[in-house]
């Protein structure tokens, strides 16, 4: 399944992994024509029983890709997932261990395939829809938000963009006086005056260029989820926080953060609509969600 409009995903890169896969494999090649096409492939590829599917996309695509192919809920029929990073983070791909180069992963994703080289992982989920590696509530969606309008608009998911984007979104765009959000853990009083969450099911949370931001270092495909949330957004509070998500450091006042470890569910609520993202992908505004683990819900293929 090849996406063509993902950000680094070229007609070369294509046509080397077609050659590649096609002297091994018996393939079937589908190009994505438009948005929620890779989830009908993947509803497609199990409903016909097929071995794998295979994707050369961004994260955008492996989500949709994932979500089609476990409309059902997981099962033991369900193919094998298998990527080649054609996005602009690539961080579901890059979690796994494979190198930001199609071309390599491409060799490596052929000798995992040859040898038989799969991992079992937890997804995360909320309502009907599944998420590989992170969800976030509040500017980091908002942020998101902004990112897709540019994209829509022809320009570039370049680094320098996201930092741009951010920078006018935490000073001119978000509400840093008024949180919104309460966070309710099983057994647990709930945490009120929170600005934003972050979740991941795996670690990093996403990339830089080529440097991992991690507020939550001890993420795992092999654990529940992890939350990170803070309750200032206040300039200084932001820069400590800041140098936490870069250096995977518990920097800043511990009032203002709160970090949940291998958590099975939680719920989150806002007292105003809130906007939500799901593996960078915008899903709407929220105000009572309950997000849950999903044990060994997917087999993918390791370098």
């Amino acid at each position: 399944m090849v996406n063509p409009k993902a950000t680094t995903t070229t007609d070369v890169t294509r046509d080397v992994l077609i050659s590649a896969l096609a002297d091994k494999f018996h393939l079937e090649v589908v190009t994505t024509t438009h948005r929620g096409h890779a989830r009908e492939l993947g509803l497609q590829a199990r409903a016909e029983g097929m071995d794998c599917i295979l994707t050369l996309g961004g994260d955008g695509t492996i989500h949709e890709v994932v979500n089609g192919m476990l409309e059902q809920g997981p099962g033991p029929e369900l193919p094998v997932l298998g990527t080649v990073p054609g996005g602009s983070a690539n961080v579901f791909a890059r979690a796994l261990g494979f190198p930001q180069d199609a071309v390599e992963s491409t060799g490596l994703l052929l000798r995992a395939m040859r040898e038989g080289k799969t991992r079992t992982i937890n997804l995360g989920r909320f309502e009907d829809t599944y998420f590989t590696f992170t969800a976030g509530i509040g500017i980091d969606a908002e942020i998101m938000t902004k990112m897709e309008q540019a994209r829509a608009d022809g320009k570039s998911a370049s680094p320098t963009r996201y930092l741009a984007t951010t920078l006018r979104q935490f000073f001119g765009g978000t509400d840093r006086k008024e949180p919104a959000l309460i966070l309710h853990a099983p057994g647990a009083e709930p945490v009120e005056g929170v600005f934003l969450v972050i979740v991941q099911n795996t670690s990093p949370w996403t990339y830089f260029g080529a440097h991992p931001i991690n507020p939550s270092p001890k993420a795992s495909f092999d654990a529940g989820l992890d939350l990170w949330g803070t309750k200032s957004l206040r300039v200084p509070a932001a820069l400590r926080l800041g140098t936490r998500m870069v250096f995977s450091r518990d920097r800043g006042s511990p009032k203002a953060i709160i970090a949940w470890h291998d958590m099975q569910e939680f719920r989150i609520t806002a007292t105003r609509p809130t906007p939500m993202q799901v593996d960078g992908e915008v899903v709407g505004e929220v105000t009572d969600i309950t997000l849950r683990s999903v044990p060994r819900a997917l087999r993918v293929y390791v370098p």
